[in-house]
């Protein structure tokens, strides 16, 4: 019983200081690494473009194939696409469970993000089932997954215990990019319209001769914002 006040005690004295106490803020220049920021109140704050890449039906791939069936296709899909996001500037801020989250920043962070995307698309068509259809001939199996893509101001902060903690990224684009990841994976890329906006052509823009935009307008949707989608593939050299 005294241990556990001790722990009543120590709860209510952490969350007293953490509502009492002012927040520091400071500009960042890059993305931030848990080490960076304190554990008090602290914040770092950057403009930032947020990507999370997720499979989609997972749930029931672990239900209907063997466990190293499911963690193959988890271990592959998290590695490639997570170096994609490396090559095109991004950094890797969390794995959960069978997605990733990365972060952008610079001048060109929309593009960039939005190549990934689409790159990530083609990797798991041409890269990962490719080699799946040659081990499982017979398979049925078709892997669908998506990316989605906003950015916003970001207020970054560390949270957890000693020992055991990581950063927390508040604001729009990381909300809303994990929002996009779970829609139907009709189109394997969604982008917010803030992203659209600022897309380069190299980015908005593809095929050969003519060039047509990737990007289709879906217009408002449930998610309360308008959003753009793609179906188009980036080959990785």
């Amino acid at each position: 019983m005294e241990q556990q006040v001790a722990l009543k005690d120590e709860l209510m004295t952490y969350v007293n200081t953490v509502f009492t106490d002012s927040w520091t803020r400071r500009q960042g220049q890059k993305v931030p690494e848990a080490e960076g920021v304190k554990l008090t109140n602290e914040a770092v704050e950057l403009n930032a473009t947020v990507l999370y890449a997720d499979l989609a039906g997972s749930t029931q791939i672990v239900e209907t194939k063997q466990d190293w069936v499911a963690a193959d296709l988890y271990k592959s899909y998290l590695y490639c696409a997570a170096k994609i996001i490396r090559s095109n500037g991004g950094v890797i801020t969390a794995y959960d469970g069978d997605r990733v989250m990365a972060v952008f920043i610079g001048g060109t962070k929309n593009s960039s993000a939005a190549k990934s995307g689409l790159q990530i698309n083609w990797m798991t068509k041409n890269v990962v089932m490719s080699r799946y259809r040659q081990r499982f001939p017979k398979t049925t199996l078709e892997l669908k997954q998506r990316v989605g893509i906003d950015t916003s101001k970001l207020f970054v902060a560390r949270t957890g215990i000693r020992g055991n903690n990581d950063l927390v990224w508040v604001g729009n684009a990381a909300n809303h990019a994990a929002k996009m990841a779970a829609l139907d994976p009709t189109y394997p890329t969604y982008i917010s319209s803030a992203v659209y906006g600022s897309l380069l052509d190299w980015a908005k823009l593809g095929g050969e001769g003519t060039k047509q935009n990737m990007w289709t307008t879906l217009g408002s949707t449930a998610l309360g914002y308008s959003l753009y989608g793609s179906a188009w593939t980036w080959s990785v050299a």
